[in-house]
């Protein structure tokens, strides 16, 4: 699992900063969360391509998040996609992805398939589960977390102590298939470790700080939380339904997560130094994003 933070820039990009939207590449695609304006330049200038992208979360409707959308659906029909390309966001994102598909003149070539969403599971495939909260902000905003499906080892010395030889069998009981033998039948949990934990991120999209974001959060690998302001601005973080450095810190610290990532930064802090040493206080594992940071999210 491999993040790119594309644009790390809250409601005004600067020279430095563009608009909010991460790439994560795993299980085999590009994830993309938000899409702010220039999403598909900042792609191609990561060395990522928008065609593998097939699934795209958008935490809310301010601008800076979604008008990287009409760009980027017109130049996936001009390059003659196929593929179907699933959209998910909060209430009133189906609305917003008619006026995407009717903005301008271009032929659509490809079905784009719009999921409304608030909380619980929304994706449910074989490598990864995807759910959603509604968190705290101006308008509805949904935090999303992603989670890898880890199978549990394989004891290749317990199949071998049953009789059984390398080859199709091993697969199988790895795939939680029983095995006939010739006296009986093998199981699964005869030959497979204890249940492994997969690799877990939460992107909080922006929100003021939440006891939700705590609880949804707990113990995951990546907290990728809003930082729009220091404390100096606390006021000014409420009155706007945003979040300061600490009080990200904060609900890193609560959830006992391992690393905070802090985005959505203000163009009013040309030097972030302020950011990092104010989370640092708090947290001690965190990372302030720029334009074109590549983290990995390795396994334990």
């Amino acid at each position: 699992m491999e993040l790119t933070f594309l644009g790390t820039s809250s409601a005004l990009p600067s020279k430095q900063r563009s608009h909010p939207a991460i790439a994560l590449k795993a299980f085999g695609e590009i994830i993309l969360l938000d899409c702010g304006e220039g999403t598909q330049r900042q792609m191609l200038m990561a060395g990522l391509s928008p065609m593998k992208v097939n699934k795209i979360f958008i935490t809310h409707l301010h601008g800076d998040h979604i008008l990287g959308l009409p760009g980027m659906v017109q130049s996936m029909a001009f390059r003659g996609r196929k593929d179907p390309l699933h959209i998910f966001g909060p209430f009133s994102t189906a609305q917003l992805m008619e006026y995407v598909k009717n903005f301008g003149y271009y032929a659509l070539s490809f079905p784009i398939y719009t999921h409304e969403v608030n909380s619980g599971i929304i994706i449910d495939q074989k490598e990864y589960i995807i759910s959603c909260i509604p968190t705290e902000h101006s308008i509805p905003n949904v935090a999303y977390k992603i989670e890898e499906k880890r199978s549990p080892k394989f004891l290749e010395e317990k199949a071998l102590k049953l009789g059984l030889n390398p080859g199709p069998d091993f697969g199988k009981l790895q795939a939680g298939i029983p095995v006939k033998k010739d006296d009986g039948i093998i199981r699964p949990e005869q030959v497979l470790g204890e249940e492994r934990k997969g690799r877990r991120l939460v992107y909080s999209g922006d929100t003021r700080p939440s006891s939700n974001m705590v609880e949804f959060s707990q113990y995951v690998d990546v907290l990728i939380h809003e930082s729009t302001f220091d404390e100096a601005l606390k006021n000014r973080a409420i009155e706007t339904g945003h979040s300061t450095a600490s009080d990200a810190a904060r609900i890193a610290k609560k959830s006992c997560v391992k690393t905070l990532i802090l985005t959505h930064i203000s163009t009013r802090y040309q030097d972030v130094d302020i950011i990092e040493k104010e989370a640092s206080e708090i947290f001690q594992t965190v990372i302030v994003a720029r334009d074109f940071l590549t983290f990995k999210v390795k396994r334990t």
